[in-house]
């Protein structure tokens, strides 16, 4: 994530902030420029960038619920943003529980949406494209009949939430009951999100579809059969020499969503971490390392998607994972990244970000 500033008073903001705490002018997200702009009242009523009295603006109707921040043209018939476009079901907004829970989950999926367009990636929601575009259902087990439970997944494009994973207690709680290292929104959207984009750029290409089964394994493999499989026998003994984590070794479509998650985990954090200015060279033993293999060098050209193959990527994640492991068991806390990347996922997080070159190729992106 960017870091921003208020055109204003120049305090640092935040990609979630509706307004600035020093000055308290107000803000909004653009899309179409991925900057979070200082907005001023226009002459003709609305917003306008504080900048440019030109450039008028209004709010996704979603501000009026608190959960989102971004803008459309004031001139604008659309009354949802891109992001909020994509939502088909919301939990029901009489319950403040469900209101709490939904704007947890909005900030995730904004975020998720933000790392899309970075990537390069096309965001279209069913309501443009009703065959091969994105939408999501946030939904509680109150809202289902017969006593059924809502069940977090991916079919055909539509994304569907348990909003009980806003709960950090029902997290957990599930977090255990699955014995996974840990689980947050943003996990649960960018796992989902793979399962969409392999749809959308992999089962249609034959060429990449042959290249993914010599990765990943064959998807035909009965999905169902392969599921009740893990869930009674566990992982295999050795999983972590050809998989990220236990479950990618369910079923070939679960390694490729659980490797995507994974390599949007990693581009996002180091962006962060390149934007705030983050270097490491650590001290071994008593003396400095001036040239150390450890050394964090994030300047990559300003963009990791620049990198033609995935080992400096790697390479940058690798040292700041270890150094934010060492830190957060410094004050008694589990690691940030608990997981090892062996040779073999290193070949499918490269086929991950080839996959993502050549679409922002497609689309002339630098």
């Amino acid at each position: 994530m960017e870091i921003f500033q208020c055109q204003h008073c120049q305090q640092i903001i935040f990609f979630e902030n509706t307004y600035c705490e020093k000055c308290y002018s107000a803000l909004g997200f653009l899309p179409t420029t991925m900057s979070l702009i200082t907005l001023t009242p226009h002459f003709e009523g609305g917003l306008s960038a504080y900048n440019n009295a030109f450039q008028r603006f209004k709010y996704c109707n979603n501000f009026t619920h608190g959960v989102c921040n971004w803008l459309l043209p004031a001139d604008s018939e659309d009354t949802l943003c891109l992001a909020c476009d994509l939502n088909d079901r919301v939990p029901n907004l009489d319950s403040e529980q469900h209101r709490v829970a939904w704007s947890e989950i909005e900030v995730a999926k904004h975020w998720l949406v933000y790392d899309l367009l970075q990537l390069g990636l096309p965001v279209v929601s069913k309501n443009i494209d009703e065959e091969s575009g994105l939408s999501f259902d946030f939904l509680s087990d109150d809202m289902m009949q017969d006593g059924e439970h809502v069940m977090t997944g991916h079919m055909q494009g539509l994304i569907t939430l348990n909003i009980s994973e806003a709960d950090p207690v029902q997290r957990e709680r599930m977090r255990e009951q699955m014995d996974e290292p840990y689980r947050t929104l943003i996990g649960h959207f960018r796992h989902e999100v793979g399962h969409y984009y392999w749809d959308l750029l992999i089962s249609p290409d034959s060429a990449r579809l042959e290249a993914f089964r010599a990765l990943f394994g064959d998807e035909r493999e009965d999905y169902q059969e392969a599921l009740e499989k893990h869930y009674e026998e566990g992982p295999p003994g050795n999983w972590q020499v050809q998989f990220v984590s236990t479950y990618a070794s369910t079923h070939p479509w679960e390694d490729w969503a659980e490797t995507w998650a994974h390599y949007m985990h990693m581009v996002s954090t180091l962006h962060t971490a390149k934007v705030y200015g983050l270097g490491i060279h650590p001290q071994i033993g008593s003396t400095p390392q001036q040239e150390s293999p450890l050394a964090l060098e994030l300047r990559m050209g300003d963009n990791l998607l620049l990198q033609q193959d995935i080992d400096p990527i790697l390479s940058a994640w690798l040292k700041l994972t270890m150094s934010v492991n060492s830190l957060n068991r410094s004050m008694g806390q589990p690691d940030l990244y608990p997981f090892v990347i062996s040779a073999r996922v290193r070949e499918k997080l490269g086929f991950v970000h080839q996959l993502i070159l050549d679409q922002r190729s497609g689309l002339n992106i630098s």
